[in-house]
């Protein structure tokens, strides 16, 4: 059956919870797995690192992602080269895969500008901390591409809760009216903070909102890499080279779960209860993965252990050439905004760092 054509419930899957095959496996070689694989493991080691850094005073407030790297890593990996992603602020996997290091990562969660600047050649938009901002700017680079003729698709990530957003509703209809090579992914995670799933929408899934903007949309197990790449790739090739029948843009719900809390500054303990993690545990999608893997004798002992030290590695290399940067001057806290200060904020500003001169640098930042 055609992806786009099964009911907006019965969500798509390659690998159950214990990673045996219930689906139609992705044509992916076996470099292409590990390298899923690889990117996942680096992506939940990252993870456990950066809330680390953020408890110890090292890194301002964090997002976590354990949970959601399947729906981050298949999705991305689907994409081409010159096709365009467009984050929300959880992205930190996706990002890597697409070419966003995890040194520059970690300095945007330092405070340094610096971190929310894509690489010239990377094809990533900037983080998106307002709830569905960015939904509608995707729409209109994806009506540009269009436009000019060229082939680019354009990906963009939000939440469940950012279904509930204007942003959200009026960037993707106006994909639908001007049929636009989007692909609409949404990280369902059950909560958005805490408000679960179930007051956002008396819908019975979010793939089906696409029926109201007269575009495809699928719901995918987003615990599964292989089935979230097929599908990914599915929505890719369609916006990329058109059906005479059916739409360019398509909306994926990505069904998952975020272990931690929202953000570092977040309690989940307040409002989940632990047997609900539990149950979702017992889907993680890199055991799952890890699991088919070996049982294709594609992985062992040896290339997990090899994986899971270059992963630490490569964690800790981000670590100290991020930390080895100066630490963002609080007039910076000011800029990048306007183009010219106006004058009440340069009035804020100047106050600012008058304190900073009285009192020094430690006694400033204290207070």
């Amino acid at each position: 059956m055609n992806v786009f054509e099964r009911p907006y419930d019965d969500p798509v899957r390659v690998l159950d919870e214990d990673g045996t095959v219930v689906g139609d496996v992705p044509d992916l070689d076996e470099s292409d797995l590990v390298e899923l694989y690889r990117y996942m493991k680096t992506a939940r080691h990252f993870d456990g690192r950066a809330v680390s850094l953020q408890r110890q005073g090292r890194m301002g407030t964090y997002p976590p992602l354990s949970g959601q790297e399947a729906a981050q890593i298949g999705s991305a990996y689907a994409l081409a080269e010159d096709d365009w992603m467009v984050p929300s602020y959880r992205e930190h996997g996706a990002g890597l895969v697409r070419g966003i290091s995890l040194k520059r990562t970690l300095l945007y969660w330092m405070g340094h500008e610096d971190g929310n600047r894509a690489p010239e050649d990377v094809n990533v938009f900037p983080v998106a901390v307002p709830i569905a901002s960015q939904v509608p700017h995707a729409t209109g680079a994806a009506w540009a591409s269009k436009l000019r003729g060229e082939d680019a698709v354009v990906c963009c990530y939000f939440g469940d809760g950012a279904t509930s957003e204007g942003d959200f509703h009026e960037g993707v209809n106006f994909a639908g009216v001007f049929d636009t090579p989007n692909v609409f992914f949404c990280n369902n995670n059950q909560w958005a903070i805490s408000v679960p799933r179930e007051r956002q929408t008396r819908s019975e899934t979010l793939a089906q909102k696409a029926e109201a903007y007269g575009i495809d949309g699928v719901q995918v197990d987003g615990m599964d890499p292989l089935a979230v790449y097929a599908v990914t790739k599915a929505a890719v090739e369609k916006a990329r080279d058109p059906d005479p029948v059916r739409p360019r843009p398509t909306l994926i719900e990505a069904v998952q779960y975020r272990f931690g809390a929202h953000t570092t500054a977040d309690d989940p303990t307040v409002y989940r209860d632990d047997d609900e993690v539990e149950t979702w545990r017992k889907k993680d999608p890199i055991p799952r993965l890890e699991a088919y893997l070996r049982g294709e004798g594609v992985l062992d002992d040896e290339r997990v252990a090899s994986i899971e030290t270059e992963a630490e590695a490569q964690v800790a290399a981000a670590i100290d050439e991020a930390e080895s940067m100066a630490r963002p001057e609080p007039r910076e806290l000011f800029e990048h905004t306007y183009a010219a200060l106006p004058e009440e904020l340069d009035r804020q500003s100047d106050a600012l760092e008058a304190l900073r001169e009285a009192h020094g640098d430690a006694a400033f930042l204290e207070e």
